[in-house]
């Protein structure tokens, strides 16, 4: 097992070439007084050059699991993963290969992390109807990713359509729920006048595919979903997608096995005739929802809004970028309250990864920039977990041509 190589950031040089620091409660003694001051340190993954589309779960006991898509030689790609644990990166584990696969900077794999100890990857592959059109595959672990079973897919509709930006969550026993855009609706509509549908199902068990359910019948055709699960069950925000194409954020909740009507949470009126690829992101704390999203209905804006009752109702939402966002926006919850992170354009055709640490009322703690970069596709979306008390953050950082990773650590000035 390959240890763990650290190094501090490198920020970039408007910041005066130093680590800023985020504010963590880190014992509620520690809570009494100011939060101690945490730093972001480098965590070089066992990646390849040209790694990119990184993403993030956590284990039951606290390890750190990292999913990524990389070139594996002639017109290949594979979806690798390695765990952090004990201060070490294991050897990387394939989970799928091929020249089939769907490689994408918007749509790309994910790992999700069983209570039962198992592991659950999901990636996507081409399915021969198209430029879009692929097919989502599921494979497990039962060996903490060291193996893999054989992928399934888990929508039985057979039409050469779309199906990705899935979300993953955890079943009772050993089953796995998930939610997904649905492209179904185009293959019988050749004028193009379908929809594209936000449908949910899963693994029933090992092997055997959930029963599928139509969440919502039309919506936004490209941007990703954003799960949480709270005490009462899963979250999902989306965008939506109306008759006048008004694409604004939606909520639905599962309540007692069914799944709640869409509910807007918030009215920004952004009217837009093309898919922004810009998806909305959930974290949860019991009943306790973060949510933030992009919307471009006036100005650009990445919004937060909190929930107290497991994403029934949210609040009014409050602006958390820096006055010139991209997007691209994910968010964790931490003792203190949400992390929300996104890209920021800043000029000369420079865009930052920043951190913003925010009270549960929306007030800033500290504001952190990550990483000078780029606003290109090839930015992708940067992914954050918290794991172990501690937040995990990766990227794709476009000057190396690789995934990159960072924790937050306590800062010893």
């Amino acid at each position: 097992m390959p240890r763990l190589r650290r190094r501090r950031l490198a920020i970039h040089a408007s910041h005066a070439r130093r680590l800023a620091a985020v504010l963590l409660c880190l014992t509620p003694a520690a809570c009494e007084r100011p939060p101690a001051a945490i730093a972001l340190e480098a965590l070089e993954p066992p990646v390849r050059a040209e790694s990119a589309m990184p993403n993030l779960t956590a284990t039951p006991d606290g390890d750190a699991v990292l999913s990524w898509l990389e070139p594996d030689g002639d017109s290949t790609y594979a979806m690798r993963v390695s765990r952090l644990a004990d201060g070490a990166w294991s050897e990387p584990t394939v989970v799928a290969r091929g020249r089939d696969l769907f490689v994408n900077w918007a749509d790309f794999p994910s790992v999700l992390a069983h209570p039962n100890g198992d592991l659950l990857a999901h990636w996507l592959v081409r399915n021969g109807g198209g430029r879009s059109a692929y097919d989502i595959h599921v494979a497990r672990s039962t060996d903490g990713g060291l193996t893999w079973g054989p992928g399934i897919v888990p929508h039985v509709d057979g039409t050469l359509t779309e199906h990705g930006f899935v979300s993953l969550w955890p079943e009772p026993g050993d089953s796995v729920g998930m939610i997904w855009l649905d492209g179904r609706d185009y293959a019988s509509a050749p004028d193009d006048s379908g929809a594209t549908r936000l449908m949910a199902g899963g693994l029933a068990g090992v092997t055997a595919v959930a029963a599928e359910q139509v969440v919502d019948s039309r919506i936004c055709d490209c941007c990703q979903t954003g799960m949480a699960m709270t005490s009462r069950g899963p979250v999902v925000a989306y965008r939506d997608r109306s008759e006048d194409e008004i694409r604004d954020i939606a909520v639905v909740r599962r309540v007692d096995g069914v799944w709640t009507e869409p509910r807007i949470v918030h009215a920004d009126g952004w009217r837009i005739t093309a898919c922004p690829v810009n998806g909305p992101q959930l974290a949860a704390t019991g009943d306790t929802v973060a949510l933030v999203w992009f919307t471009a209905a006036t100005v650009p804006t990445v919004q937060l809004a909190i929930s107290t009752d497991a994403g029934a109702t949210f609040t009014a939402p409050v602006r958390v970028d820096d006055g010139n966002p991209v997007g691209r926006v994910d968010v964790v919850t931490s003792p203190d309250g949400p992390i929300v992170s996104w890209i920021e354009n800043t000029g000369d055709g420079v865009a930052d990864v920043r951190l913003r640490r925010l009270t549960w009322a929306g007030e800033t703690i500290q504001t952190l920039t990550v990483n000078a970069g780029t606003a290109a596709r090839a930015s992708g979306f940067p992914r954050m977990h918290w794991a172990n008390g501690s937040l995990i953050l990766a990227w794709t950082d476009v000057a190396s041509k690789r995934v990159r990773v960072a924790r937050a650590v306590e800062d010893p000035r």
